[in-house]
């Protein structure tokens, strides 16, 4: 079935990547598009962006971080009878038949992807219009937001490791019980893009792969406009300087969020998602929507956004990767964030990490489909199990997969059947990490994201994983569990959905919503003559009567 994007008033344009993709929207107020089922395309680097003076001891090539996790004491081994000798292939660990990881694998896929109907699919594009409609009505409180914004949204939440951000803080959420689906959203709060000037990170006080940012930079106008979001240093000359806080821009973003969200609660239209949770969870604004009979969770994160890529990750473009030519270099570093979240040590009210969650985008779609299922079938894994205390997040299981897409073979990872080569593998390199507090950033590679963990935490999880390596299928069963059973209380609650009447965005009736109506049949029609091709409409705010439609790259 082919998917198809739908926005709303404050959308210019949607480019929507494949499962666990992302979809980056540009939004500029007063005017809405459609845009085109399809991943972003490579954008020039202008800015010359430079790292502080901070240095740390770079380690030797591959060696010494997770490209040397080959040499684990308890590396994946599978046997094969020599000779040609018949019999199943094992492995050497735990005994288990590769053939049936690989179906437990296979079937946790099953479960865990979800297939959208065209209501739900519907749903899904109203909720994410009523986000950008509150994020116009944020921008038009006080005029702090650009007028002209470019979005990330990525599929998954931040629970499920899709940015690097810290777990500690954020409330416990699960899939079936508290949501359906769920998504990450950066929001930009500045942007230095297209600026004729460089833009120098002060990363003198803070950890590696870490930031402080100064507004001095800025015209006097963005330095007025963000002053009661800033720390203040006064410095012996007389200047003051403006450091922008990533707590007090999160209290703001909060503060605003929750207003905006009130006063179009007040006055609700037919058709118009239920908010049912506004939390805050460090500096993560988690907004939970109903539509109809489903539930989205969005966790929506105030950034900085970057064009161009900074000098404390020139190095790691110099290496050789996975994904050369396959994609071209301009879109692996077409621009970067700084997201609120400090390191073990640093001050929270100062500092910023770098993020880059859009070249990952990029990256992932040069990574096998069979690569991604193990991927996602131990981050389901490591997930319930090393929840307590939160030392590991599914980022770090991240960052072991690109390391070892460079590690190996592109002919091996590309292999169809081998799927739970790739699970026991992933499991066998976190847990070389854990026993050695040893786990490189893939873009800074000298920058070791497990080195503040105390030996103790990260024994405890180290034993934890071999549980599951002496025994992968059952956790895998487990796993799939989990997954049935979040599904069902999903199919629960839309049965009582249907029978209570609860309004979606096919359900309302009434001449004013006609229009609407029209557009959803006319949609469901051209899903159903066009299997496989990319649909889009475009609509015009103003006269949302007359929708404009793209199939492929004919217009209608």
């Amino acid at each position: 079935m082919p998917s198809f994007t739908l926005a709303g008033a404050f959308i210019v344009k949607a480019m929507v990547a494949a499962a666990s993709g992302a979809c980056v929207c540009v939004a500029r107020l007063g005017s809405a598009r459609l845009g085109p089922d399809q991943t972003n395309g490579s954008s020039s680097c202008t800015d010359n962006l430079q790292g502080g003076t901070m240095a740390a001891p770079a380690l030797s090539g591959r060696t010494g971080s997770v490209g040397s996790l080959g040499n684990s004491p308890t590396s994946t081994a599978a046997g094969r009878l020599p000779h040609g000798g018949s019999g199943p292939e094992l492995d050497f660990r735990s005994a288990a038949r590769m053939e049936d990881l690989n179906r437990l694998i296979q079937d946790f896929s099953k479960h865990d992807q979800r297939e959208y109907d065209d209501q739900r699919a519907l749903e899904i594009h109203t909720a994410k219009d009523f986000i950008f409609s509150m994020l116009g009505m944020v921008q038009k409180l006080d005029q702090k937001l650009p007028v002209a914004n470019e979005y990330l949204l990525l599929s998954g939440g931040v629970r499920e490791g899709v940015v690097d951000m810290d777990l500690d803080e954020l409330s416990v959420y699960a899939r079936g019980t508290d949501y359906d689906m769920d998504f990450t959203l950066l929001v930009p709060a500045l942007k230095l893009h297209d600026r004729n000037q460089p833009v120098t990170l002060d990363m003198r006080h803070s950890a590696l792969g870490h930031s402080w940012l100064s507004l001095r930079l800025f015209d006097e106008g963005t330095i007025n406009k963000w002053k009661d979001c800033c720390t203040i240093v006064d410095h012996i000359n007389g200047t003051t300087n403006y450091f922008f806080s990533p707590t007090l821009v999160a209290d703001w973003f909060y503060q605003s969020i929750s207003l905006v969200l009130l006063e179009v609660q007040k006055k609700p239209q037919r058709g118009m998602p239920r908010v049912e949770k506004v939390e805050r969870n460090g500096t993560i604004i988690s907004v939970i929507l109903g539509v109809g009979s489903s539930r989205m969770l969005y966790d929506i994160i105030p950034v900085v956004s970057f064009k161009g890529w900074p000098a404390v990750a020139q190095s790691w473009l110099m290496e050789n990767h996975f994904w050369d030519g396959k994609i071209t270099e301009e879109e692996v570093i077409s621009g970067f964030y700084l997201v609120p979240a400090c390191s073990y040590k640093g001050r929270k009210e100062n500092e910023w990490r770098l993020s880059f969650a859009r070249s990952e985008v990029q990256l992932k779609k040069c990574i096998s489909s069979s690569l991604m299922q193990a991927y996602q079938a131990c981050k389901a894994i490591i997930i319930k199990l090393l929840s307590r205390p939160k030392a590991i997040s599914p980022y770090h299981l991240r960052s072991i997969m690109l390391w070892a897409c460079d590690r190996l073979p592109a002919n091996y990872l590309a292999q169809d059947d081998f799927s739970a080569h790739f699970l026991l593998g992933l499991i066998d390199d976190l847990q070389h990490c854990l026993v050695n507090k040893m786990c490189p950033n893939y873009f800074i590679p000298q920058c070791n994201m497990l080195e503040h963990l105390s030996d103790e935490t990260a024994m405890l999880h180290a034993r934890k994983l071999c549980s599951v390596r002496s025994d992968p299928a059952e956790h895998l069963r487990t796993t799939i569990e989990h997954a049935k059973a979040a599904n069902r209380l999903t199919v629960e609650l839309q049965w009582r959905g249907s029978s209570t009447n609860l309004p979606s965005p096919q359900s309302d009736a009434g001449g004013e919503n006609q229009p609407d109506d029209r557009l959803a049949k006319k949609l469901q029609q051209l899903v159903t003559e066009n299997p496989g091709k990319s649909i889009s409409v475009f609509i015009n705010p103003d006269d949302v009567t007359r929708p404009h439609f793209r199939i492929d790259d004919k217009f209608f």
